[in-house]
């Protein structure tokens, strides 16, 4: 596992290199808009399509949606009852709340999965986000940002959000073809395996570019603490029995919970930015969960495996 972090740490140390480099004077910003976009909008829902329409769905596939939305749910609530003993403000509230409740079970999660399970895993990973993650980021999460930023949000907005979203149609298409029992053509097979090859290298370089750290971030650490506490250690420990009573075992019952010991995602910046949360506190709560990830992801996995 430590071995699989350290090769997964080198491929975000390249993102990071990249902006105090700027090779051919590329802005790393832009760089990390084009790459997340081919990602997202190609690579991603190709992936998608491969994983889920020959993926064994059933009874794991909602062990792990309810697995994800109450890991999710309880980071919710913890980083409330945090913000309002403490008496932040609504813009750090919003932003500890996100940043502790919704990880980065893709972008980051995957790779580490399959790198450490194998192929099939990368099934968890994209169940846990296009079953979980995801739909509660763009319901729960845009309400929460705008009850504690400056915004709007409705239903028809939220629904606005999920039907642009091209993994999700993917999700959908692929889960169709699977229950009718459609066979894969082999040049689709293939097509499909060229697409899916880069998403973990760009994924983790992406992740790269997104990380930044400067002086006006040291102010925000004390109240990252929480975040790093309720996401990295204190979400998985009650996933881990929860998945138990529902009736997940073995292998997937593992990664399931390693997905919710993964760091801050990387997405809720928007959600920031839109709301007017505070964006430099979610930054930092990114940067040093993920740094800390290096060392709690072995831990929950050698826990889990001894």
């Amino acid at each position: 596992m430590l071995e699989v972090l350290i090769q997964m740490a080198g491929l975000i140390l390249c993102g990071i290199v990249w902006q105090m480099v700027r090779p051919a004077g590329l802005d790393p910003a832009a760089t990390r808009t084009v790459l997340t976009s081919v990602v997202y909008y190609l690579m991603l829902p190709a992936l998608v399509l491969s994983v889920l329409w020959e993926a064994e769905l059933g009874a794991q596939t909602l062990q792990t949606a309810a697995a994800g939305i109450f890991g999710i749910l309880i980071g919710l609530l913890l980083s409330i009852f945090t913000c309002r003993a403490c008496q932040a403000s609504p813009a750090v509230t919003g932003a500890i709340v996100l940043a502790a409740a919704f990880p980065n079970v893709t972008y980051l999660g995957l790779p580490v999965l399959e790198a450490t399970y194998g192929s099939w895993s990368r099934s968890v990973a994209i169940q846990y986000d296009l079953f979980a993650a995801t739909p509660m980021l763009f319901t729960i999460g845009i309400l929460v940002s705008a009850h504690y930023g400056h915004g709007r949000s409705s239903v028809r907005g939220m629904l606005t959000e999920l039907r642009n979203i091209p993994a999700l149609w993917a999700a959908l298409l692929a889960v169709l073809l699977n229950v009718s029992g459609v066979p894969m053509p082999s040049l689709v097979d293939g097509l499909l395996g060229l697409l899916e090859r880069g998403v973990v290298p760009l994924m983790l370089i992406s992740l790269g570019l997104s990380l930044k750290w400067d002086r006006s971030q040291w102010r925000t650490l004390p109240s990252v603490v929480p975040v790093a506490i309720i996401s990295l250690l204190v979400i998985p420990a009650v996933v881990y029995p929860f998945t138990g009573l529902i009736g997940l075992e073995g292998e997937w019952r593992s990664a399931v919970v390693l997905e919710a010991a993964m760091p801050s995602m990387v997405l809720g910046l928007v959600l920031c930015d839109r709301f007017d949360l505070d964006t430099t506190l979610y930054a930092t709560a990114v940067t040093v969960t993920t740094a800390l990830s290096l060392v709690t992801l072995p831990l929950w996995y050698g826990w889990m495996s001894g």
